[in-house]
């Protein structure tokens, strides 16, 4: 699998950010079990709020993610849970993206959560990337009462680094997997056609 390339996109905007802490510990894994990584790190580029009668190319940063969204053999989405889902600066990446970028590629899903519950926002990331025919892993990583998981950019609890490891293994191990047919979801997206 040393050609396998991973794509992960940061949604958290904050300079202490605990998602980004656990996301490099998912691209480590994903490193050590063969494949090149890159972190796309969305406080790094200029992406503007979404607006559908602006091309791609006219939004700040928006068609290179997308171009580097497309090179990706496997993608991983990481976010905080705000009011019990995603962040807006992730939604805004996806927003610019569309089949091109997702179809048939394998996802792996990162929530990071203040509190105890972390859970839908990873299903939320799910539909999106059911809407784009994206394959979603089985197995995701949720982080809760982040500012207890972590102590010098380690993980506290060893079980949950190991969850978080695995999905870094699996994005890796399941980036060439036969997609499934066509979902509902993405049948009827006819917003994502055309990106």
């Amino acid at each position: 699998m040393t050609d396998v390339h991973v794509v992960a996109l940061c949604g958290s905007l904050r300079e202490e950010s605990y998602t980004r802490i656990a996301l490099e510990h998912v691209l480590d894994a994903a490193e050590a079990a063969g494949a090149s990584t890159e972190l796309l790190d969305l406080r790094e580029f200029e992406l503007p709020v979404f607006d559908a009668d602006r091309d791609r190319e006219d939004a700040g940063d928006a068609a290179m993610i997308a171009e580097r969204i497309r090179e990706a053999d496997s993608i991983v989405l990481a976010s905080p849970v705000y009011h019990g889902s995603y962040s807006s600066p992730l939604k805004t990446a996806l927003d610019y993206s569309g089949f091109d970028e997702f179809a048939d590629k394998t996802v792996g899903l990162l929530a990071v959560s203040g509190g105890a519950f972390p859970v839908p926002a990873l299903e939320h990331m799910r539909s999106v990337c059911r809407a784009l025919n994206a394959w979603v892993l089985p197995h995701e990583a949720a982080v809760p009462r982040s500012s207890a998981a972590f102590e010098d950019g380690s993980f506290v609890d060893s079980k949950l680094e190991e969850r978080v490891a695995t999905l870094g293994r699996r994005v890796v191990q399941y980036a060439r997997i036969e997609p499934e047919p066509d979902s509902f979801e993405s049948d009827h997206n006819v917003g994502a056609k055309g990106k």
